[in-house]
């Protein structure tokens, strides 16, 4: 650690992390402050740390990185493409007890004295951390030794609790003691799968693979079977490498819904029948718990996302206007409708202050890429900005700028929001327009003749401003005037590319013959002839993408 080199500024506060981290022997606690203080300093949301366990880098901590996991073994590429720009060791750097990863900073790169105090700051965590794991296992062994002894008073209680636990890893924790406490054994594995559930898994000393591979074979094993006892092959020379002694297959009906694993006894005392009948009657208990937990779990499951997407969906349906403006001489009126519960399309009319004394209003029609409740997050996002930055008057091309600029800041590097966003002086008809990646939207004039509001930039939130700048990628801003009779149909992609059931697209052909048939009628009428030609053409098609429509029109 070479501390001469930093300021002042950064020596001290690398002496207020350094007590922190040694303040504290919880090894979670000291790896979440650790992790906080290094993308804090640098301002990033990214994050992760990964410490060795048994010879491997496994990912202990990660912080914003969607394609990385807590528990994973660490991979150096893999981490690289989800983003990681900086990795520093913790401890030597020839054997370093861990590693910690940062996602690229705002300025995109890191200053040579700010990484010098980082890695001064993970090499006084290292200590931190072997103190913190020395703690950890002296207060296991002193935990391991108790629990043993209250199993073997407590045998039959445990037994109960088998019955009456309600989450899977209760479930396996309760067994696994049971077993390792009866016959005092060191190294055990219990593995147990259902479609649907995350695997559960609870063990020590060894690493079974997924036993699915084997399920046949469990499934035609009788409850308890020794290892040697076994036919040669696969199943019995992967056991032999995990030195397990005894076997008990989870059977639910004809099926292997898992297994259990012993390791050797201690003195090595061997087990007896009374042990096998024993031990499968426990598991045969086990096996009727899980199936109880797993049911028990999906209907709270079903039940929680019920009650979850009806709230999200009566919260976005709030973020809509709930009365669209009325402006002397237009007629306005929208539609939107989710393919699911919650959707990520998103329109509104905002008074903005315009060019002239009488304001004008601001129309948006945008479109979250995906769907769901991951897109009306988003979408909450960019309405929420909107709203905050469109009453200016600043120009659409730094509106959008700006509101590039937020979204990507605060979105997934995979997720962005094709707009477009049209300003009209209703006095004049005089507008200006900007296609951030949308769709081309149209203006039908009174004389029967199409304009198209062709792409002005790329969808918002996709990459930086700096980068747009450097690219020459800027927001282009387009002159429209809109005269008595026209007509201007905003819409997201989900009207054009609605599906049939042999997956023809109505297209946007059919969407400008329908919105010229109903020309003359109000906007309401207009957007409810569109909707029902379009319903009309899908037929009994599942709705695939969301579906919003603004029309507004200047009657004479």
């Amino acid at each position: 650690m070479s501390t001469p080199h930093l300021d002042s500024t950064r020596l001290e506060a690398l002496l207020e992390s350094a007590q922190l981290l040694h303040s504290s022997l919880k090894l979670d606690d000291l790896l979440r402050h650790l992790l906080r203080s290094v993308m804090g300093r640098l301002l990033v949301g990214r994050g992760f740390v990964a410490l060795e366990e048994d010879g491997e880098m496994r990912l202990a901590l990660v912080r914003g990185f969607k394609d990385l996991r807590a528990g994973d073994l660490f991979d150096e590429a893999a981490a690289h493409a989800a983003g990681m720009h900086l990795l520093l060791p913790i401890g030597e750097a020839e054997r370093p007890l861990g590693l910690l990863g940062v996602g690229r900073p705002p300025g995109g790169v890191v200053e040579s004295r700010e990484e010098e105090a980082l890695r001064a700051l993970v090499s006084i965590a290292a200590s931190g951390i072997e103190n913190a794991r020395a703690h950890a296992e002296t207060q296991s062994l002193n935990q391991r030794l108790e629990q043993k002894v209250q199993e073997l008073r407590a045998l039959l209680d445990l037994v109960r609790g088998l019955s009456s636990a309600l989450e899977p890893e209760t479930v396996a924790k309760l067994l696994m003691l049971t077993l390792s406490g009866r016959w005092a054994v060191r190294r055990y594995a219990l593995v147990a799968w259902k479609d649907g559930h995350p695997p559960v898994r609870h063990q020590k000393g060894m690493t079974l693979p997924d036993l699915k591979e084997y399920q046949p074979a469990l499934a035609e094993l009788p409850e308890a079977v020794l290892v040697e006892d076994l036919a040669d092959g696969e199943l019995k020379e992967m056991l032999r490498a995990q030195q397990a002694e005894l076997l008990f297959p989870l059977r639910s009906s004809a099926t292997a819904v898992g297994a259990v694993v012993l390791g050797a006894r201690p003195l090595k005392l061997g087990y007896t029948e009374a042990d096998l009948e024993f031990g499968a009657g426990l598991v045969a208990q086990s096996v009727v718990s899980f199936e109880n937990s797993w049911f028990v779990q999906e209907t709270l499951e079903r039940k929680r996302l019920e009650q979850e997407l009806e709230l999200a969906a009566n919260i976005q349906e709030r973020l809509f206007p709930e009365q669209l403006p009325k402006i002397d001489g237009y007629d306005l009126a929208a539609r939107n409708r989710p393919a699911l519960h919650c959707g990520g399309d998103y329109f509104d009319v905002i008074v903005t202050k315009g060019e002239s004394e009488t304001g004008a209003y601001l129309f948006c029609v945008a479109d979250v890429s995906g769907k769901g409740l991951p897109a009306s997050l988003l979408m909450s996002n960019m309405q929420a900005t909107l709203r905050a930055l469109g009453g200016e008057s600043h120009g659409l091309s730094a509106l959008a700028a700006r509101i590039n600029d937020l979204l990507y800041a605060a979105s997934p590097s995979n997720k962005f929001v094709t707009a477009i966003l049209l300003e009209i002086d209703p006095a004049t008809g005089r507008g200006r327009y900007v296609n951030a990646g949308h769709n081309e939207c149209m203006l039908l004039r009174a004389d029967g003749e199409t304009e198209l509001l062709q792409s002005t930039g790329l969808p918002l939130g996709m990459m930086p401003g700096d980068m747009l700048d450097m690219l020459g990628k800027q927001y282009e801003e387009k002159a429209v005037e809109m005269r008595v009779g026209d007509t201007f149909a905003l819409y997201s992609d989900g009207v054009p590319e609605a599906y049939d059931l042999n997956e023809n697209e109505w297209g946007e052909e059919n969407l400008l013959a329908c919105l010229k048939a109903a020309r003359n009628e109000s906007a309401a009428a207009i957007v409810e002839s569109i909707i029902v030609e379009l319903d009309r053409f899908a037929g009994s098609a599942p709705q695939h993408d969301d579906i919003t429509l603004l029309v507004f029109k200047r009657n004479q």
